[in-house]
């Protein structure tokens, strides 16, 4: 039986670098002396600052960002693996990504996701949110290995959109991963549903880390991190939007199972949209 120990980081991750560090490491750390293997942190765990003027003039590099540099180091001192669920950086050419960064035990670069799906949406509260004005969208889908496990890498908005998990089911990926900072109000209506569907629409299981709560730069996330089993159970939640630690062991044995018991990935067939 293949059972893997993860830990879900969930954070308030404030407006600046050093703050964010001080914020996550201590986090990361309890979720290492747990027994984790596997730890993952949310979308924007490097920085939060919805100002745009602001943001840009601190991006860095991924390689020279010190968030991302402190918990690569961690993972080669403490030999296990990390996901920075994502990292607002600056791309070679200058524009800003929403990027995962997948770190083995040895400290080794092992994949990088750009966010494909762009947030941009005017919320029923009022609120404008346009991601496309300040980072450049990925343009593929990622599976990794870690811990003998593989990954499909998403980050947040992509939850909507189920070709893309289905895509990654299809390629081997037995984990889904989801960081997110989700509004409060799509998040009270939204989040857990739609991860138990895309863990039962592939038969994998999906790992949620989330911000949480009122942040420095004004932005209310929804926190509620959340692991899902392929057959659909949530397995843990921390049900609340305080920083805090969700330690959860996988069965990976199930996502066989599961696959097994609903066939769906194999079962798909090719159609005429519509309109054809």
């Amino acid at each position: 039986m293949a059972r893997l120990p993860v830990a879900l980081v969930q954070t308030r991750t404030p407006a600046s670098h050093a703050a964010a560090l001080d914020h996550v490491l201590p986090l990361v750390r309890q979720a290492a002396e747990g027994g984790a293997r596997l730890i993952a942190t949310p979308e924007g765990t490097n920085i939060l600052q919805k100002d745009r003027d602001r943001l840009l003039p601190q991006l860095a590099r991924l390689e020279d960002d010190p968030v991302v540099s402190a918990l690569r180091d961690f993972a080669a001192q403490a030999r296990v693996s990390v996901l920075v669920g994502s990292a607002l950086v600056k791309r070679e050419d200058g524009k800003a990504a929403n990027r995962s960064a997948l770190f083995g035990p040895d400290g080794a670069l092992l994949a990088t996701y750009d966010k494909l799906h762009m947030f941009d949406v005017d919320l029923p509260t009022g609120e404008t949110v346009r991601e496309s004005a300040t980072y450049e969208p990925g343009d593929r889908a990622i599976l990794a290995s870690a811990e003998g496990a593989r990954l499909g890498l998403t980050i947040c908005y992509d939850v909507r959109f189920p070709a893309l998990h289905r895509a990654l089911a299809q390629a081997g990926a037995e984990i889904l991963t989801v960081p997110a900072a989700f509004t409060r109000p799509t998040g009270e209506a939204h989040w857990e549903v739609l991860l138990r569907a895309r863990a039962i629409e592939t038969g994998s299981f999906v790992l949620a880390p989330a911000q949480g709560g009122f942040h420095e730069d004004g932005r209310g996330t929804y926190g509620r991190t959340l692991a899902v089993a392929p057959w659909g159970e949530v397995i843990g939640k921390l049900d609340h939007d305080e920083p805090g630690v969700l330690q959860v062991e996988l069965d990976l044995d199930q996502v066989a199972k599961a696959r097994m018991a609903i066939p769906a990935l194999a079962n798909g067939r090719a159609f005429q949209g519509p309109g054809a």
